[in-house]
């Protein structure tokens, strides 16, 4: 978030932005992961001890359901939601192996520590490609984002274990979306393939009396660093519709 959407929002608003539990240099919540909903109110709790006790709340990928928890549980401590690529419903696809490999405890004992020491920077570099397809990734965006860093031994237990927990979390949160009422704007590129705008996006756009979509056409999954402008206007637009501006 702070290669590109940060600096463009920065002299509009105070910006906060946090790492999952686990993930970036922070310590893991537990070992069984953390749910979205103890990430969601874990970091309601950091963003009030920082003067931000009603913020705007977005959230990208799989951030967008910790978005989503916090809206649900927490809903008088949160102004507007702004979904970016998010995940919202259950999906039919089987976990990646990787990740079924790593949450178990023995891939965590022995394939983490291998991944963590022995994977070439290619694959990495390969990965992200994936992640931002059908675009290009952003000259600097690998050197800025670190990637080394998502391969602590920590990082990627704890990613594996919230990714693999994460389809009955969403299975359950999702049927509480006709309770959140504070503005919620849903920002999807229509080419994105890690996460389906056909189910996530539309589905919230359908459930959620207060939800606005925004579909970019061609674009994959990380507007945010590629179309940058939209996601800011989507936040811009969140906070009118919360009378914040």
């Amino acid at each position: 978030m702070t290669f590109r959407l940060a600096p463009t929002l920065a002299e509009e608003f105070r910006i906060l932005i946090f790492d999952r539990p686990g993930l970036g240099y922070s310590s893991p919540l537990n070992g069984s992961g953390a749910t979205i909903r103890q990430q969601a109110d874990l970091l309601r709790q950091a963003a009030a001890q920082m003067g931000a006790e009603k913020p705007i709340v977005l959230g990208q990928s799989y951030g967008g359901a910790v978005a989503l928890a916090w809206a649900v549980d927490h809903p008088e401590c949160v102004s507007a939601l702004v979904s970016v690529s998010g995940v919202a419903y259950p999906w039919t696809t089987p976990l990646d192996p990787l990740y079924r490999v790593t949450s178990s405890r023995f891939g965590s004992m022995v394939a983490v520590p291998l991944l963590a020491a022995y994977v070439p920077d290619f694959v990495v570099s390969r990965s992200l490609q994936e992640i931002f397809a059908p675009q290009a990734v952003p000259e600097g965006y690998a050197e800025h984002f670190g990637t080394r860093l998502s391969l602590r031994r920590g990082s990627l237990r704890a990613n594996a274990r919230q990714r693999a927990n994460l389809l009955e979390e969403v299975t359950e949160l999702s049927r509480h979306y006709g309770s959140i009422t504070v503005p919620l704007e849903v920002i999807h590129g229509s080419a994105d393939d890690l996460v389906s705008p056909a189910l996530h996006a539309e589905g919230l756009a359908r459930d959620v009396d207060a939800a606005r979509l925004t579909l970019l056409e061609g674009i994959g999954h990380m507007p945010q660093h590629v179309a940058t402008e939209d996601v800011a206007d989507a936040v811009r637009r969140a906070a009118r519709r919360a009378h914040l501006r």
